[in-house]
């Protein structure tokens, strides 16, 4: 039997307070973020093409800054996470403490904006409003999200395993606010390679990791050393095939 895919149209939240939960889980961590969270395929890059300044916003360690530098971008970076900020300042670019829905960014200062794994935690409303405010006349918004590609069963379980709330339905539609709308989409696949011990650090890279207590952490680590080598026989050091689904979206006035 095909395993039941997710459903969601994003990570679930009980309320406000629930999602600022889980996203301030992210103020450590960043180090091991930095090393196994995968990048951005170069199609999703080529969204912002003709945009000269652009503000990457929530932009973690800087997994898609970098990849908009190496394309030509000016880019000013931000997240509210100062462990996330100061992996992030190492790489020589500028770089500021702040949210989506309060950027300190001047009026009308940027062509562009991104933001990759992070609408999901903003007030969309707020952010939306904000978004308005900084970017030029003429100028985008790009979302962004990678999601773990649990059409394959094994990795279906995996995410399970992981505790990956961030899987999103395949085909959905991200919440947006006047006056933005959605203008393009482009979904891709694609495959990050790691190792089982990757894998591992992988997971705790999330939200239900870093905001756990270690009886729930030694829990999950148990359950990933058994699916990875006893269910899977996966061996130590194996480099791994792991599909990701990329979803991005391009939103314009």
């Amino acid at each position: 039997m095909h395993p039941q895919l997710s459903r969601q149209h994003g990570p679930q939240f009980h309320d406000d307070a629930h999602r600022h939960v889980g996203a301030r889980a992210f103020a450590t961590g960043a180090d091991i973020y930095d090393d196994v969270r995968p990048g951005y395929p170069a199609d999703v890059v080529s969204l912002l093409a003709g945009a000269h300044r652009v503000a990457d916003v929530g932009a973690g360690t800087g997994k898609l800054t970098t990849a908009l530098v190496d394309a030509g971008h000016e880019v000013v970076a931000s997240d509210p996470s100062p462990d996330m900020v100061r992996v992030l300042a190492a790489r020589g670019l500028p770089t500021v403490r702040a949210t989506a829905e309060t950027t300190a960014l001047a009026d009308a200062s940027v062509d562009a904006v991104a933001c990759a794994q992070t609408w999901h935690w903003v007030d969309t409303l707020r952010a939306s409003a904000e978004f308005d405010r900084v970017v030029r006349p003429g100028g985008k918004v790009l979302l962004v999200w990678n999601n773990l590609d649990v059409s394959h069963p094994w990795i279906h379980r995996l995410a399970r395993i992981m505790h990956s709330g961030d899987v999103h339905k395949e085909g959905f539609i991200p919440p947006v606010a006047a006056p933005w709308r959605i203008t393009h989409t482009l979904r891709t696949r694609w495959i990050q390679h790691l190792t089982p011990e990757q894998i591992h650090l992988l997971t705790q890279t999330r939200s239900y990791w870093l905001r756990s207590d270690e009886k729930v952490r030694a829990r999950v680590t148990e359950n990933l050393r058994w699916y990875l080598f006893d269910r899977l026989e996966f061996a130590p050091g194996q480099l791994l095939a792991i599909p990701y689904r990329c979803d991005a979206f391009v939103l314009e006035r």
